[in-house]
């Protein structure tokens, strides 16, 4: 389970470094500078690979899960339709979270109060939609496999997540800087 966490962990650290540099990084070189690594990340990093390495690590974190959750047969053959599923879903609410990412880094700088404040709180309620997410998968993972490997999952799951939310937002320059 340690590599796979690792690779996660590089996977999302891959996600973040494809971009340009970072605002903070950004503020510190010349124009000309600024501007040719813009357009230059712009060639690196497009939707099309952020889209790809963010499928890698929905396949990373597919794998932890199968590492680490020992189903049967019958288990499985019930519980990774649901996972899928679920995953679709969770998919929907990150791709609002990586937009309000994306928002943030192209106001940075610029950012008015007024913005902050509406990006605090869409990233709050991107927040309660996953908690509300696993809440409704939780009796449906249940139906599927017994309460403790439904429980392995969800630790699983959360952990999993924390990781990536830890490494995205080591990345990011808060507000003030």
């Amino acid at each position: 389970m340690k590599n796979l966490m690792l690779a996660v962990l590089s996977v999302a650290g891959i996600l973040l470094s494809q971009g340009a540099t970072t605002p903070a990084q950004s503020a510190t070189q010349s124009p000309s500078t600024t501007q040719a690594q813009a357009s230059t990340a712009d060639q690196k990093a497009t939707a099309q690979d952020i889209e790809l390495m963010r499928k890698d690590i929905r396949s990373i974190r597919k794998q932890l899960v199968a590492a680490n959750l020992k189903l049967t047969d019958t288990e499985a053959t019930k519980f990774w339709p649901v996972y899928d599923q679920y995953i679709a879903e969770l998919v929907k609410i990150n791709n609002t979270k990586y937009d309000l990412l994306k928002e943030y880094f192209n106001s940075y700088g610029q950012l008015t109060d007024d913005q902050a404040d509406s990006m605090t709180k869409r990233l709050s309620k991107l927040d309660v939609s996953v908690a509300e997410l696993r809440q409704k998968y939780q009796p449906i993972f249940r139906a599927a496999v017994p309460a403790k490997v439904a429980a392995s999952f969800f630790q699983l799951d959360r952990r999993i997540a924390m990781m990536i939310d830890l490494q995205l937002s080591s990345q990011i320059p808060l507000v003030q800087e």
